[in-house]
């Protein structure tokens, strides 16, 4: 680098000394050539001439009145021959980057007028361009990064702007290597163009072989290290080294009441000698590298080295596949908070503050943490939320350090109050689908409101459960009026597709199996009537509606359509649900044959679901009334009594108390859900004198009774960055009323597999997927003579999951869990530890237009009685969180 900046300063010197030596030469004079004439300019004492005329010749491409026009020179102008104006006018065109050469010459000199000529040799045009020793990939990525076409001048400038745009791809990934050559061909069939071929050499991939720290004294390189969360040195993973002082640290915090800190280590353990070391290679990015060299003083700062700097770093090759970093720190002293104390606050009082702000005296000096308890806690409660959740926009609090005494900094909070704040004018930008009040009702704040912090970060959280909206970009823009107190609130939102289709095929049941679904999440049953709104349906008002048809080959068809409207009086969230559902199962035969078999239902269901305000706003109602008729004919396949002929009824009421703090509906990071149901039925034999000991099947199961009992429970927990820890629960009971009668053989529960019903599922009955186990197998006696489902269940689950893509167009993300399961047929049997356990790992595929698909592999450790095959290596597939 250095010997090329000296040639170029010894070349632009000796131009300089050139043009010296020759403007001082008393008898410089230029001779130029005007027909057959040659008229002789003298440099010492040009002179002055009218410009009668300008030509552009050379040129074939180009605009000649344009080319004039930038070259500076205009007819009628008095100008010096020679002089400054036209050597500017041969600098401007040549800075245009079109040409290889441009001279002016004088045409013709008629008195003092004179004609000129710029003589320009125009640079050749891009026809093609090509790659070699790039991969088809590799190549369509660069295409679209150096938006070459057609037509463009082959300048220098195009060249090294080429180059170091393929340069860059490649250090990016690792070739640090890498070259690139531009080959110029001539195009014979088109004059003034050529073909380009970039010919790229990517080498050997460069790893990072070492990181080198120096000056460290108190951190270990190790910490230094897992500072850098992007630049890792090649092979490195001894999460043992660093086990030591977790524990111990994790021990001491336990010692000291502090949970919270111990959880903190632990995690930060984790993060840093497990996810790093495996998900992250050791190439070398200097834009992360920057990056990197502030996380070490961040992690500095938050040891309580307030003082820690990079002295300097250096990148070198070690060989030519691999680099190494030495980096030069300085540490600086260690500090501890002493006393904190509190300036301007009248709202509250110190101990109060103290009690939030969670910083004793003692404690190592963490800069980052006291920000964050002061300003912005996502895992709890802060300064900065105790007084806007109470309408203190306006707050302030600024943290000063007025004694730094040996290792120990005294802070002063000081506090700017200020006036509450109400909310003046709120909007919603970017629903382009959505209307307006569909969203606006879904907001916590609301104008004349006290502003809260809470209640903004809660309608973000509504907003994006609508599920018609990007998660990753609804924001909250938040613009104080500080002349009148008053604040506008913006929430942008960038509209999603939210409706759904669902199409397969396949072949199972020893038939063809077909299913379309069609679900509509943001209808508008208002506009149903108004041609122009089918675009391609009417949208925009929050209504649902679902639409479904499966058919298996000739002897089963099913159909269903369901409406919710979720707000019924538009005021209130009150939503109303109604659906119905017909199936029809035969054994293929025409009804005219005897032996012609059938099983069909019909059921119908009016629903009420409710927002409650106790004991938190979180917390749902739902109430339905579900009719049910089944009528069999000649079919006794399903039920062991009876001759398989009979109709039979349920009605029922269902209630269902839950709560719901996720964080998101398709990758909740954090919150919790639960819910508690109960269908029951009439008793209708508590108010019979009927014998049913006696009564034959058909007239004892008439009139369908039961009482259904579910709960269900799931906790996420972001353990470390993105990694989220999924717990759930769920339990479910069957009862009976009347011994005489027994649980009903309707409404069963079925445990395994992927959880999709099938064609048989005619009885009521409700598949419970787990996997590592056939379909439905972790059942009482299933695949015998007495197989009749359970009526108790109960499972376990355990999941640890990592998002690969949050973007909206497809969420995906990665996991591993653990499960465990079973199911009874009553109490006496029951034990919640005789379960069945399953592990493995699976991915999540959230599609707007398909809903969630999911693809799971689990392997069955229990073996199934008397199904050999019902357990160990399973894949499962499943659709909408069937197996969920």
């Amino acid at each position: 680098m250095i010997i090329k900046r000296f040639r170029k300063f010894l070349l632009f010197t000796t131009m300089i000394i050139g043009a010296l030596m020759f403007l001082a030469m008393p008898n410089a004079v230029a001779q130029i050539q005007i027909g057959s004439d040659i008229q002789e300019f003298d440099y010492a004492r040009p002179k002055e001439y009218e410009i009668a005329g300008i030509t552009v010749s050379g040129v074939k491409y180009l605009d000649q009145n344009i080319l004039i026009m930038l070259s500076g020179l205009t007819v009628g102008e008095t100008i010096k021959i020679p002089g400054e104006k036209t050597t500017d006018a041969i600098r401007k065109l040549w800075e245009q980057g079109l040409f290889e050469d441009v001279t002016i010459s004088a045409t013709n000199i008629i008195g003092n007028k004179i004609f000129l000529d710029i003589e320009m040799k125009e640079r050749p045009r891009v026809s093609r361009f090509s790659f070699e020793g790039l991969k088809k990939t590799e190549v369509d990525d660069i295409r679209s990064k150096i938006n070459l076409s057609r037509g463009d001048v082959a300048t220098e400038h195009l060249f090294v702007k080429t180059r170091n745009i393929i340069k860059d791809y490649f250090d990016e990934k690792g070739y640090l290597n890498a070259t690139v050559e531009i080959e110029a061909i001539d195009d014979e069939s088109k004059e003034n163009y050529v073909d380009l071929k970039f010919k790229v050499q990517k080498n050997s991939k460069i790893k990072i072989a070492k990181i080198n720290i120096i000056g460290n004294e108190d951190l270990t390189d190790d910490q230094v290290r897992s500072a850098m969360k992007d630049t890792k040195q090649r092979g490195y993973f001894k999460p043992l080294s660093a086990l030591g002082p977790a524990l111990v640290n994790t021990t001491w915090d336990i010692i000291r009441l502090r949970p919270k800190s111990a959880l903190e280590t632990m995690e930060t353990y984790f993060f840093d000698n497990y996810r790093l070391r495996i998900l992250k290679s050791s190439k070398y990015i200097e834009s992360n590298f920057e990056t990197d060299r502030a996380n070490i003083i961040k992690k500095y700062n938050q040891k309580g080295y307030r003082d820690a700097s990079i002295v300097s770093d250096s990148v070198y090759f070690v060989n030519n596949k691999s680099i190494a970093i030495d980096i030069h720190v300085n540490e600086g002293n260690r500090y501890y908070f002493r006393n904190v104390t509190w300036v301007g606050n009248t709202k509250y009082d110190a101990q109060t503050l103290d009690l939030i702000l969670g910083i004793q005296s003692g404690d190592v000096y963490n800069k980052e943490l006291l920000e964050t308890n002061l300003n912005f806690n996502q895992n709890g409660m802060d300064v900065s939320s105790l007084y806007m959740d109470d309408g203190y926009l306006f707050f302030q609090a600024d943290p000063v350090e007025v004694l730094v005494e040996n290792d120990s900094i005294d802070l002063e909070i000081r506090l700017r109050e200020g006036p509450q704040a109400r909310i003046s004018n709120v909007a919603v930008i970017g629903n382009t689908r959505t209307n307006d009040n569909v969203i606006i009702r879904e907001l916590y704040t609301r104008p004349g409101m006290l502003f809260s912090r809470s209640d903004v970060i809660r309608s973000t959280r509504e907003l994006s459960n609508l599920r018609y909206f990007n998660n990753e970009t609804i924001y909250p823009d938040i613009k104080p009026n500080y002349s009148d107190g008053t604040v506008d609130i913006e929430y942008h939102v960038e509209e999603a597709s939210a409706d759904q289709i669902e199409v397969s095929g396949g072949w199972g049941y020893g038939r063809l199996i077909g299913t379309l679904g069609l679900s509509f999440n943001n209808f508008s049953a208002r506009r149903f009537f108004k041609k122009d709104a089918w675009k391609p349906i009417p949208f925009g008002d929050g209504q649902k509606l679902s639409l479904r048809l499966q058919t298996y080959g000739k002897g089963y068809l099913s159909y269903g359509i369901s409406f919710t409207e979720p707000w019924l009086t538009g005021r209130k969230p009150t939503s109303l649900t109604v659906s119905y559902s017909h199936t029809l199962y035969t054994n293929g035969y025409s009804k005219s044959n005897e032996n012609y078999a059938s099983f069909k239902t019909d059921g119908f269901s009016v629903g009420i679901g409710k927002r409650l305000t106790w004991p938190d706003s979180y917390f749902t109602l739902y109430q339905s009334v579900n009719t049910m008729r089944y009528r069999l004919h000649n079919y006794s396949s399903i039920f062991n009594f009876g001759d398989g002929t009979g109709d039979f009824y349920v009605l029922s009421y269902n209630i269902v108390f839950g709560r719901s703090s996720t964080s998101q509906p398709i990758y909740p990071r954090s919150g919790s859900e639960f819910s508690l149901s109960l269908e029951v039925t009439p008793p209708y034999s508590l108010f019979s004198n009927k014998d049913y000991s006696t009564m034959n099947e058909n007239r004892k199961y008439k009139w369908v009774e039961y009482h259904k009992w579910k709960f269900n429970t799931g906790w996420y927990t972001e353990i470390v960055n993105k990694f989220v820890l999924a717990t759930k629960v769920r339990f479910g009971y069957l009862g009976e009323y009347n011994s005489e009668i027994g649980v009903t053989p309707f409404q069963r529960f079925y445990l395994g597999g992927d959880g999709l019903s099938s064609g048989y599922n005619l009885d009521g009955r409700e598949v419970i997927g787990m996997r590592g186990y056939q379909n439905e197998t972790v059942t009482p006696y299933y695949y015998s003579d007495t197989d009749i489902g359970g009526n108790i269940f109960s499972k376990y689950t355990l999941e640890l999951r990592y998002p690969l893509s949050l973007a909206p167009t497809a969420t995906i993300y990665a996991m591993a869990f653990v499960e465990a399961g079973n199911s009874w047929l009553g109490f006496d049997t029951f034990n919640p530890f005789d379960v069945k356990r399953s592990a493995g790992f699976g991915v999540r595929v959230y599609l707007p237009m398909f809903g969630l698909i999911g693809l799971d592999w689990g392997y069955g450790f229990d073996d199934i009685p008397g199904i050999p095959s019902a357990n160990g290596s399973q894949f499962h597939f499943s659709i909408g969180g069937s197996i969920d």
